[in-house]
């Protein structure tokens, strides 16, 4: 496609250039006009600047010397320069990892980018002060694209479950052996990103190209720090540890949120969609279950995910409803009783046939199936 044709199609995504080796092949084409150029460190691409178009360019975050800088914006390009001082970056073009998030940990989690976005947020969030404000939804707004990229064509199943499920547990085990089984039918996990049932189905996606004997010991070396607290370095080393012995683990999302910062993300997933906007993180990990969701045992928080998810079904908003499998009977009956006012609202619609409850994990992904079916 020509650059022209770029112009002629804001939402092209292929005018999108997130790493520097797009860059060189975009630039050996002839042109940069029209393209969104995200987050690159270009100081070494200055004659590449210098030498090629760039009318209706975009630089978000980009570095580049002053020379450059002052070109493309004579071409008429628009130039976004890198804010300083930030634990973040909010023009970022591609998802984290949990390497990336967790850089720094063997010094302790304090010292982490995730730690340390945590604190900016917590400190400007309340002082009312616009810029910072706007920080943070340019940044909710990259890591939206980010995901939608990333997942694009895949066949996504959302597990959603409480925070407060320990490693060590049946509970635990049985999360990550439904996320195992999930991938190996070759579907997406996508979780909350967070501790206790959306680590362990994380987990399990990653142990999922491995023998089983590596889930069993994975689990016996996670039930040494079975929580978050007291530490969150020692709990992040646990699983890196993991990683470590395990190498060559599959690929899951997890979709966590500053907002919810005393809760680190974990290190199972390997594309990580973190938002500081709680709101958005919600509804982006429900709308983009496209293959059904699982909720597991949880408290407040899974109970709004399962109404979240029961609206846009119950009104065919986002299409033909999708699959949604209740885990644990008595959980959902009788501690909380979800599934009665689930199956009051599905009935008479074609909702109704896209709901289930199942006494145990190990039915679930079976179930989904056949719902999906």
């Amino acid at each position: 496609m020509a650059s022209e044709d770029f112009q002629r199609v804001p939402g092209a995504r292929d005018r999108e250039i997130e790493s520097v080796p797009e860059f060189d092949e975009v630039v050996a084409r002839g042109t940069l006009a029209g393209f969104r150029l995200q987050s690159l460190d270009l100081t070494d691409r200055t004659d590449a600047l210098l030498a090629t178009g760039t009318a209706g360019a975009v630089f978000l975050g980009c570095r580049m010397t002053p020379e450059a800088t002052v070109k493309v914006r004579a071409d008429g390009a628009l130039v976004f320069p890198p804010v300083p001082d930030l634990p973040f970056d909010p023009y970022r073009g591609l998802l984290y990892t949990p390497d990336e998030l967790f850089d720094g940990v063997e010094d302790g989690y304090e010292h982490t980018p995730d730690a340390r976005s945590y604190d900016w947020f917590r400190r400007t969030r309340s002082d009312g002060d616009v810029f910072a404000s706007m920080l943070r939804s340019i940044h909710d707004d990259s890591v939206s694209d980010a995901l939608d990229e990333h997942l694009a064509g895949a066949r996504v199943v959302g597990v959603m479950g409480g925070h407060a499920m320990g490693r060590g547990t049946d509970a635990y085990a049985g999360a990550a052996r439904l996320g195992r089984s999930l991938a190996r039918d070759g579907f997406t996990v996508a979780t909350g990103g967070g501790p206790g049932a959306m680590e362990a189905a994380n987990l399990g996606a990653y142990l999922a190209p491995l023998a089983d004997t590596a889930l069993e010991d994975a689990l016996k070396l996670l039930a040494e720090v079975p929580s978050f607290t007291p530490s969150v370095s020692r709990w992040a080393r646990a699983a890196f540890e993991v990683r470590r012995r395990h190498p060559g683990g599959g690929p899951s999302v997890g979709i966590p949120t500053w907002f919810y910062g005393h809760e680190p993300p974990n290190a199972f997933a390997a594309h990580i969609a973190k938002y500081f906007a709680n709101a958005t993180r919600e509804d982006g990990l429900l709308a983009r279950s496209t293959a059904g969701v699982i909720f597991l045992p949880g408290a407040a928080g899974t109970v709004q995910e399962v109404f979240d998810n029961a609206t846009p079904n119950y009104y065919e908003s986002r299409g033909e409803p999708t699959p949604m499998v209740l885990v644990d009977r008595a959980h959902w009956t009788e501690r909380l009783p979800v599934w009665p006012l689930l199956r009051a609202l599905a009935e008479g619609r074609p909702m109704a046939g896209r709901i289930a409850l199942v006494d145990s994990v190990d039915e679930a992904a079976a179930q989904l199936a056949r719902l999906a079916g």
